[in-house]
């Protein structure tokens, strides 16, 4: 990568990633600001926002802003994490200053209709039932919830019917006034670009912004417990979390590289033991999530009511079995299946520019792949073996299972395993 950076004298960071040999570009804009910075009356308001901000603004219409963007093939779209809430656009590349202008119009310059407010509102209801009705997405909002309680990093991102229910229009932009200045943004754009014309188009379109200031999430707290929810389904729906590695974490990598040993593909350690030989689940995977202060380390499986007796003895027969037995060859297939996995998807522009700014929201500075692929390189069986360890004896778990759960181990039983 020959990745450019440019910083506004307003703060705003402008970052491109050229690729010459493609003929369209994706850029968007990072904000420092998620789920996790909202207070406890805003709960659901950072999603919120993402969707309003293509409900109209000054200079267009929700149905022009669509209009306008696909009159030229290309396509808008957002999301919101815990610490990010991001707008990107892929376009052709004589259509960047087009894409810079609407992902610059849409952030400054939404209106907040209130009709659009209200119908956007529905549509987040709508939103919020569909996770509620959908276990294996469900199951993590509640594992969130029982890992990290009291916290606003515990809360589902989407809110709740009544949390969405209760904001307004003026949350909504005092949300946007207190959070989204210039210093907290980054534009990154990546493909067929030239760093000198994306500068020039991001000092037209945002540099008569206010600064601002990067907001500040309270630091995590793992804390672990249980929540068991009865429901009538086919099968018994189970996540378990562990407490993790930050991005700044001397483990970090360690933890990437182990999660894939544990139960990241075919042959993983999970998969072998839970489906091959035992036949206790269709589907089990582990998982390593972080954020720049934290994080988990967790395992979901879903399974039949009476196997659900035995699972989790597994999972963490298995935990234990790798801080004493991780092998040289697991690590090194690992290995190889995250730094292809990382080449691959470093083709994509848009994988491309997303990486760029979650590396320099977390290290302040973009990491090129060959310096990923070392730090992954370095990761050997005595680290994984060290990890596996740690999370034995990083404090209680968090449980959370839903559905036919009646059978499934004592959770006293469960964390009396961790010291």
């Amino acid at each position: 990568m020959s990745v450019e950076i440019t910083q506004l004298p307003n703060g705003l960071t402008v970052v491109t990633d050229p690729m010459p040999s493609l003929a369209s570009a994706a850029l968007g804009v990072w904000v420092e600001v998620g789920a996790r910075h909202e207070r406890g009356d805003e709960h659901g308001l950072s999603h919120m926002l993402e969707h309003m901000a293509f409900k109209g603004t000054a200079r267009r219409s929700a149905r022009g802003i669509a209009e306008e963007i696909e009159a030229v093939g290309g396509h808008l779209n957002a999301y919101t994490s815990r610490d990010q809430t991001a707008y990107h656009a892929r376009v052709l590349a004589e259509d960047v200053p087009l894409g810079v202008d609407i992902l610059a119009d849409i952030l400054r310059n939404s209106t907040f209709a209130p009709v659009e407010l209200e119908r956007e509102r529905a549509v987040i209801l709508q939103e919020i039932g569909e996770v509620e009705d959908t276990p294996d997405d469900l199951i993590f909002d509640l594992l969130q919830e029982i890992a990290y309680p009291e916290q606003a990093a515990g809360r589902p991102i989407l809110g709740t019917r009544d949390s969405v229910g209760g904001l307004t229009r003026d949350a909504i932009r005092d949300f946007l006034a207190r959070h989204y200045g210039a210093a907290a943004m980054t534009l990154v754009a990546s493909g067929r670009v030239v760093h000198g014309e994306v500068v020039a188009l991001a000092e037209a379109a945002f540099g008569d912004m206010a600064p601002g200031a990067r907001p500040q999430g309270a630091p995590l707290r793992f804390a672990g417990g249980e929540v068991r929810r009865r429901r009538k389904l086919e099968q018994a729906h189970i996540a378990l979390g562990l407490d993790g590695v930050g991005y700044g974490d001397p483990d970090y990598f360690t933890s990437q590289v182990f999660s894939v040993v544990y139960g990241g593909g075919m042959s993983s350690r999970l998969f072998q033991s839970v489906r091959e030989e035992r036949g206790l689940a269709y589907t089990v995977f582990s998982f390593a999530s972080s954020l720049a202060d934290g994080g988990m380390v967790g395992v979901y499986a879903g399974t039949g009511a009476s196997e659900a007796a035995h699972l989790l003895a597994v999972v963490v027969d298995e935990l234990e079995k790798l801080a004493g037995d991780a092998t040289e060859e697991e690590v090194a297939r690992a290995r190889a299946q995250i730094k292809a996995g990382l080449l691959m998807s470093y083709e994509s522009p848009a994988v491309r520019a997303e990486q760029i700014a979650r590396q320099l929201s977390v290290w302040g500075r973009v990491m090129g792949v060959d310096e990923v692929a070392a730090a992954i390189d370095a990761v050997d069986a005595d680290a994984v073996r060290r990890f596996a360890a740690r999370l034995m004896h990083g404090g209680p778990p968090a449980l959370a299972a839903l559905g036919p759960v009646q059978s499934l181990e004592k959770y006293a039983t469960l964390k009396a395993r961790f010291g």
